[in-house]
């Protein structure tokens, strides 16, 4: 069985974030960048499959700019076999990134493509339903459980009132939740071994796709400031500034 894992270079998640001064977006000049979390849970859960003599073979496919290869060799030294980088420097929208997979996917043939439910830079949640259905595949999103059963997938999927089970036919969309699993750590030995593995390079050109935006970032913001709080003497103060003040009675 052959898995698909698209990977995504992000702006690592301790880093505080800044916006440009002009406010047309995030400040990248001299920031750490690593592999989306939700996209590690998805090169882990990959691997088991591996290891538990499932999958046979694990491709990690990212679109970006060429520093992406450093999140594809991460998610080489994790275990996955070989990888494809679709080189652009424009930031693709989640339909231009489905349609470009989806190209990916027609080339390669994969039983299964597992990736993260989100990226933590946009938060859209879209790429893994869009690619779904651009291939007509099964879906199961926010997996918080996974289990092969011949040419079934079992999900467990998070919901807002708690838990779903679904079972699909292969092949398959698989998006990561949190609670899938705990991504390890590459080793020494590994990252070294990473190094030797392929890595395609594409350009995005080569397959023909419309990945022109569809959506203008008018203007990025920071939050406002957070407000110091005050301290009230009686009960019937504070129902008083949270009618007249904050509004919310």
């Amino acid at each position: 069985m052959k898995i698909l894992v698209p990977v995504k270079r992000v702006v690592d998640y301790n880093v505080k974030i800044r916006v440009k001064p002009d406010q047309t977006g995030v400040d990248l000049a001299n920031v750490k960048m690593s592999m989306n979390p939700f996209c590690e849970i998805a090169v882990e859960e990959a691997v088991r499959l591996q290891e538990a003599g499932t999958a046979t073979e694990i491709i990690v496919v990212s679109v970006g700019p060429t520093q992406a290869q450093e999140t594809i060799r991460t998610a080489l030294a994790m275990g996955a076999d070989r990888g494809i980088l679709v080189k652009t420097d424009d930031d693709l929208e989640p339909l231009g990134i489905a349609k470009v997979l989806k190209a990916v996917v027609e080339a390669e043939s994969p039983d299964l493509v597992i990736l993260g439910k989100q990226a933590i830079d946009g938060d859209n949640n879209q790429t893994g339903q869009m690619l779904s259905a651009l291939l007509g595949w099964s879906q199961g999103t926010f997996a918080s459980e996974l289990g092969l059963d011949g040419d079934k997938v079992n999900v467990t999927r998070e919901i807002d009132g708690g838990l779903q089970s679904v079972k699909l036919s292969m092949p398959a969309i698989i998006t990561t939740d949190l609670r899938l699993n705990e991504p390890r750590y590459a080793s020494l030995p590994n990252i070294m071994k990473a190094k030797k593995k392929p890595i395609d390079e594409k350009e995005l050109a080569e397959y023909g796709v419309d990945a022109a935006p569809r959506l203008e970032i008018v203007k990025v913001a920071e939050p406002a400031e957070r407000e110091a709080g005050v301290k009230v003497e009686t009960v019937g103060e504070l129902v008083d500034k949270l009618k007249n003040e904050a509004g919310v009675l």
